[in-house]
């Protein structure tokens, strides 16, 4: 046994020691004389230590032997730590709080713009950011949840697929109005802005990759600014100063809000990398991440719905004409 499972014979000793005797111990911890010295009989047993030195008279009738004054300090000290502990949970707050981890972009472009959607549906949860590039380590960095973007295998992960996403070019409407472009090769007259964060994950669309899948291979993409964050990206369009590659799920507000326009909309380039919600799967027990991570998937069906719910969506269609 340890000393936690005699927490309370250590309660009774220190009382015992302190008042030098069992009755005021027991009129202080509200149980009978008795028991205290039962408890105190127990502890010395297991330890092998006798804690007090019994007088048959005068007005201490126990007194602590040296092992247990040497002892004292360090239990009453201990009992001093429980009682701050005990404080703390009182003081805890009620809310949760879970720690996220995302490209600044998404945060930015994405996450932040829709948070008080769901600040509404669980005011109890708070939110802790950690916009980075970098891929962290769950466990040693204590994150609840991320969001990725790539193919969906992350070692020690779970992951959910959140939204599919378009890559097709955007300008600003005063760009546009100066501007013909009516077909792709159209747009090699104007500065590319080039989004750098692109550089590490395998299958990110670039220019030279959206020119070989609209037909014009071994287009010469070298001019323009190139910049390592997405948002940054579609700023620069948005102020005129070149053509920027979108992705559909960074562009869709600056689109809806006219910043940007999207050109040449018959053609659809799909990306192969998709945006992902990924968690440890120990993580998922926590009530406030389970309500976050369906909040995500309502955003995201929402705004920038899969294949899988587009298909959905037009077979329920399809069966209400029928």
């Amino acid at each position: 046994m340890t000393a936690p499972a005699h927490l309370n014979a250590l309660k009774a000793f220190e009382a015992a020691a302190r008042h030098q005797s069992f009755s005021a111990a027991a009129d202080e911890l509200n149980v009978s004389s008795a028991a205290v010295g039962q408890l105190v009989r127990g502890l010395e047993q297991w330890l092998g230590v006798a804690l007090f030195t019994r007088v048959a008279s005068g007005r201490q009738r126990i007194v602590p032997t040296e092992a247990a004054l040497a002892a004292l300090p360090d239990i009453r000290a201990g009992f001093e730590r429980l009682g701050l502990g005990l404080a703390r949970l009182r003081q805890a707050p009620a809310h949760e709080v879970l720690k996220l981890t995302m490209s600044p972009a998404f945060a930015s472009k994405w996450l932040l713009p829709r948070i008080e959607r769901f600040s509404a549906q669980q005011p109890g949860t708070e939110l802790l950011l950690d916009t980075s590039q970098r891929l962290l380590d769950f466990a040693v960095q204590r994150i609840d949840l991320g969001i990725r973007y790539g193919a969906g295998r992350w070692p020690g992960l779970c992951a959910q697929k959140l939204m599919e996403e378009a890559v097709f070019p955007v300008c600003s409407p005063a760009l546009l109005a100066r501007a013909r472009i009516r077909e792709p090769a159209d747009l090699l007259r104007h500065p590319l802005i080039h989004d750098m964060t692109g550089d590490g994950p395998s299958g990110y669309v670039t220019w030279q990759t959206w020119f070989e899948r609209v037909g014009v291979p071994g287009a010469t993409v070298e001019r323009g600014h190139r910049i390592n964050n997405a948002a940054a990206v579609l700023q620069a369009a948005a102020e005129g100063q070149g053509i920027a590659l979108a992705r559909s799920v960074m562009a869709c507000d600056d689109l809806a809000a006219g910043r940007l326009v999207r050109l040449l909309p018959a053609l659809n380039v799909l990306s192969p990398l998709s945006y992902y919600a990924v968690w440890r799967e120990e993580s998922l027990s926590r009530p406030g991440l389970a309500a976050f991570l369906a909040w995500l998937q309502q955003e995201a069906a929402r705004d920038c719905p899969s294949s899988e719910e587009k298909s959905r969506r037009r077979a329920a269609a399809a069966a209400r004409q029928a």
